[in-house]
């Protein structure tokens, strides 16, 4: 196991499938979407294989994948997106759970001077509401979320973004994700990534090159186990590698 040092002074988590296990919700409200349009319904665990890059790219996926793609036309793709957001911002917190060990995270990482951050592919409309729902927001100094395409990880910006508004370079975050666009982001801003092994990144297939985290932990307490705090006006994080990268 390696040791690299960071002077890290915020961290920042991705939210599907980092801090919430939002899937059920999510499948649910896929689900009850293609029934309203007199689709065929999706197992699960097709639906979590097409998460991971905006609420559009998911509705297209699911609509293609049950009527199939030839059959889809633009008119059809636009209402079923209007019917997945009137469906998902009403059920957002139903069958969702913060991941264990999350709130213990978040608390510890905060008593100990650092600051919080969320960024997520996730709209406003929905990621700011799940996470007060969900009882994190009082954690994070704010959220980013991914409201053009063109800010969506892999893209870099969100977190240049949230270290501009944290008043940092970009070593001095550190980026918690679960998937390879995570990474990717993470890499491409210049700053430190943890993965987790759980959420729903290894579902998909392909992606941005070969892009590796600087470690990987089975639960987000982990994080706070590697890292020692220092008690000083700017804390530090000793960061172990923990052999994935």
């Amino acid at each position: 196991m390696s040791r690299f040092n960071e002077r890290i002074r915020a961290v920042a988590f991705d939210l599907d499938g980092t801090l919430i296990d939002t899937m059920g919700d999510l499948a649910a409200s896929v689900n009850l979407m293609l029934g309203m349009l007199g689709a065929k319904e999706l197992p699960e665990l097709r639906v979590r294989a097409l998460v991971g890059n905006g609420v559009e790219t998911l509705v297209r996926r699911a609509l293609d994948e049950s009527v199939g793609s030839s059959a889809t036309h633009a008119a059809q793709r636009s209402a079923a997106l209007a019917l997945f957001r009137r469906v998902y911002g009403q059920n957002l917190y139903k069958h969702s759970k913060v991941y264990p060990g999350a709130v213990k995270t978040l608390q510890a990482l905060s008593r100990a001077g650092l600051a919080l951050c969320c960024i997520t592919n996730k709209d406003s409309a929905f990621a700011e509401p799940l996470l007060k729902q969900a009882g994190l927001s009082e954690f994070l100094s704010f959220t980013l979320c991914a409201d053009r395409a063109e800010d969506r990880k892999p893209s870099p910006n969100l977190l240049q973004a949230a270290c501009s508004r944290l008043g940092i370079a970009p070593a001095e975050m550190l980026y918690v994700g679960d998937s390879v666009m995570d990474i990717a982001a993470a890499r491409a801003a210049g700053s430190p990534v943890i993965a987790v092994s759980y959420g729903y990144g290894k579902d998909h297939a392909g992606g941005p090159g070969d892009v590796q985290p600087d470690g990987c932990v089975d639960d987000l307490t982990e994080i706070v186990a590697l890292c020692v705090l220092q008690t000083s006006d700017k804390p530090h994080l000793k960061l172990y590698n923990t052999g994935a990268a």
